[in-house]
């Protein structure tokens, strides 16, 4: 097997797992306001995020920033309830007007690429632990990094489908969607959170 698709499973297994579930919470709440026919809105919210967490996942890997990943695993949780929260206040409020607000350049997308900064850094954290000493990995850096956004497209791909099957075929209100999957979310953001000290 090459260095490549070695690394890019190794990638896609680290965020596509149960184990990953700090990540796989903060997708869910990331992706909870959103239903199917906003594709387009959940394509600029996932590009954002991946823009943050790959660019610190190559500078924290590189080792060009230096970070502690105690502190790191503080601020994951921290994201996921900063989202939730975001999203119970949005389901709180009534629409404003018809006017669709704009594609790229909003709150969620501006959070979503800062709470990347974080998670790349998570990312970074087991992927320096695979590649131990050496110095330059760009290689397993690009593949690993390929193989998280393959596992992340397909767990986003996930949420929406199980939003689609409750809203339309159970017909489950939207409202009601995202105030279960962002209060449970919450919750468990709260018991990590909770788990963790400041270094």
């Amino acid at each position: 097997m090459s260095v490549f698709s070695t690394y890019l499973q190794l990638g896609f297994h680290h965020i596509f797992n149960l184990r990953a579930y700090d990540h796989l919470v903060f997708l869910l709440a990331l992706c909870a306001p959103y239903a199917w026919t906003d594709w387009r809105r959940v394509v600029a919210l996932v590009t954002s995020f991946t823009l943050g967490h790959s660019a610190t996942l190559a500078l924290a890997t590189l080792e060009v920033v230096p970070y502690s990943p105690r502190l790191v695993e503080v601020l994951i949780p921290v994201t996921i309830l900063l989202t939730s929260l975001l999203n119970l206040l949005r389901a709180g409020r009534s629409p404003a007007s018809n006017v669709a607000p704009p594609l790229v350049l909003t709150l969620p997308n501006l959070l979503a690429a800062v709470f990347g900064l974080i998670h790349g850094l998570g990312f970074s954290s087991y992927l320096r632990g695979l590649l131990g000493h050496q110095s330059r990995p760009v290689l397993e850096l690009l593949s690993f990094n390929v193989g998280v956004e393959l596992g992340q497209l397909l767990i986003v791909g996930l949420i929406l489908g199980l939003g689609w099957l409750l809203l339309r075929g159970l017909h489950v209100a939207r409202r009601d969607w995202l105030l279960v999957t962002s209060g449970a979310a919450l919750g468990i953001a709260a018991v990590l959170l909770a788990g963790q000290t400041l270094p």
